[in-house]
């Protein structure tokens, strides 16, 4: 965002300290500018003169995957998605290295269209887990068995079985496959598994930001996602 008449306030996701916000002198130049686009790749190298100011950074170019992105109305949707997730979701300074790496290697998905939604799902669970609030899939908390679990327990997050359910299967959410890691499913289970990860997000998420409603980038990013599978 713009700071006084030629700066820019950026935030990065770095591997070591987290989300992280500091200025950038110049940064709505011509020159800067084009950089500073979300997804992007940058060497940064923060000054302040007290551990807790804002501080500056110095910007140097690694990789830009807004073109890669804008080839396709799907993909621009889900960069936006990952970015605006990642600021919403994430204390500043606080390290999260695993999920870095695991952002990043998303990111890196961007050209290859037909596996990048269920990379994405995947992505969103391992951010329920990184925050604490991991889904646990692999048994019916109702009986503990581990086959034909069907549904998700909406309060707790816990699978459950087809037969426990009974005659509360309305009130569970579905547990399609493929967010128990099994198979590659097709781009109608992934958007199906989309509405049970959508709803823990902002059961849980938005919660701990003080009933914030999630970035409605996630809802478009869904939206376009959706359209694709009506599309012929």
């Amino acid at each position: 965002r713009r700071h006084g008449e030629t700066s820019a306030i950026i935030e990065m996701f770095t591997p070591d300290r987290g989300r992280h916000a500091g200025v950038v002198r110049g940064g709505t130049s011509r020159k800067i500018a084009p950089i500073l686009q979300p997804g992007a790749q940058l060497d940064v190298i923060w000054r302040a003169r007290l551990e807790d100011h804002i501080g500056s950074f110095q910007v140097e170019p690694v990789r830009s995957r807004a073109v890669v992105a804008m080839a396709d109305r799907l993909m621009l949707a889900g960069l936006n998605t990952v970015t605006a997730l990642l600021g919403f979701c994430l204390p500043e300074r606080e390290p999260h290295h695993r999920l870095y790496v695991q952002s990043e290697h998303l990111l890196d998905l961007l050209e290859q269209t037909d596996l990048w939604p269920l990379a994405y799902l995947r992505w969103e669970l391992s951010l329920l887990d990184e925050l604490g609030y991991g889904l646990a899939l692999d048994a019916c908390a109702v009986t503990g068995q581990q086959h034909d679990l069907a549904y998700v327990s909406p309060k707790s997050g816990r699978a459950v079985s087809r037969d426990a359910a009974g005659e509360w299967a309305d009130r569970l959410l579905p547990l399609p496959d493929i967010l128990r890691g099994i198979g590659d499913g097709d781009d109608y289970e992934v958007a199906v598994a989309l509405n049970t990860t959508g709803y823990f997000l902002g059961r849980h998420l938005a919660l701990d930001r003080g009933h914030k409603p999630l970035p409605e980038a996630r809802a478009r990013f869904v939206e376009a996602f959706n359209r694709r599978l009506q599309t012929p």
